[in-house]
């Protein structure tokens, strides 16, 4: 892999989708699926749109990670090699991996004292965000497609015109009463 690849290249999505199972793991999507490493049941950061949100301009990481996944790759080459592990060469050396080294060779990038921590903590980060928010995604639109980050953390349908009501309070009590200015959209006049 060359840092000058086009961002749709199948390689760099490999890479970036295997490294988002490391955070978030999820059921394999197919038999011989690669990427995702199966290390858990249900949709995980792939199935919730990691790629599709580290893909998305606004995030700031889009225009960086074909070099990240390059790097990745480096690193997990010299993982493989002090460990004598071989590496399957017909996928990319971080996808080549068992879950169990990704997940060793990303707690090593992600420690405090690892010189490029803030680039591994960044893409798990975007990763953990596919998942338990869909912050790529309109909420409604992500429930209504049975997002799994989503229905995993419990967050609830809403109501049958589309907005959310919450008829008990969370604390179990109200804890203040309602302005008297308050309009019937919950604004303040």
């Amino acid at each position: 892999m060359t840092l000058d690849e086009p961002a749709q290249d199948p390689t760099r999505t490999l890479v970036l989708e295997a490294f988002a199972d490391t955070i978030i793991p999820g059921e394999k999507r197919f038999p011989g699926d690669r990427a995702v490493a199966g290390a858990a049941a249900g949709g995980g950061a792939v199935a919730a749109g990691a790629i599709e949100l580290l893909e998305h301009p606004a995030g700031g990481l889009a225009d960086a990670l074909t070099t990240l996944v390059y790097s990745l790759d480096e690193h997990a080459r010299e993982y493989a090699t002090a460990r004598d592990l071989e590496l399957d060469e017909s996928v990319p050396a971080f996808v080549a991996l068992s879950f169990e080294h990704r997940t060793a060779l990303v707690d090593q990038l992600t420690q405090p004292d690892h010189p490029e921590k803030q680039m591994w903590v960044g893409l798990a980060l975007f990763s953990n965000m596919a998942f338990d928010s869909a912050a790529h995604l309109s909420t409604p639109a992500a429930l209504a497609a049975g997002h799994p980050g989503l229905h995993t953390i419990g967050y609830r349908l809403p109501d049958e015109d589309g907005l959310w009501r919450f008829p008990s309070f969370s604390y179990g009590r109200r804890l203040a009463d309602l302005h008297p200015d308050t309009t019937t959209t919950g604004s303040p006049a």
